[in-house]
């Protein structure tokens, strides 16, 4: 775990770094699949009517850069503010594709300090069951040091 702990403590400093949110999260969801060996990863903000991607690997953009809060399966994770793990998205009639190789999904929430979800960590797989418990500790403690990077400046 202490290999784990070196990428946490690199994603909790690019949430606090100054500069470009998009950027820093591109930067995040770069580490993150590098880490994992994730076929993508993508970092989302969570507004009060919108899902948002902010930053996510590759030069490809998913599918839907924004929904509804209330489509697809980060409406599970706003409304439950719980994990989704999806071991076939075939199957998934919430799913909302953002890849068409896209077969396991994983979401976590990035929780505030009130408890509100204001943004996602989204992992995706071209493999069937591709994520267990172990990837969601991970991600979920990757949402935890992330939390910064949803803060707005002071002005």
């Amino acid at each position: 775990m202490g290999s784990d702990e070196k990428v946490f403590d690199e994603v909790g400093a690019e949430a606090k770094a100054e500069g470009d949110m998009a950027a820093r999260a591109k930067r995040i969801a770069d580490t993150i699949r590098l880490t994992r060996g994730y076929r993508w990863v993508g970092v989302y903000e969570v507004t009060e009517t919108e899902i948002c991607a902010i930053g996510w690997t590759g030069a490809e953009a998913p599918a839907h850069i924004r929904f509804p809060i209330t489509r697809g399966l980060s409406a599970a994770v706003v409304k439950n503010r719980a994990p989704v793990n999806i071991g076939d998205v075939t199957k998934e009639a919430r799913y909302l594709v953002a890849f068409g190789n896209t077969r396991s999904e994983m979401i976590v929430p990035v929780m505030s300090n009130t408890g509100d979800v204001v943004g996602t960590i989204d992992a995706e797989s071209d493999r069937v069951n591709a994520f267990g418990a172990e990837d969601q500790q991970f991600l979920q403690k990757c949402a935890e040091r992330i939390r910064p990077l949803y803060t707005k400046p002071a002005k």
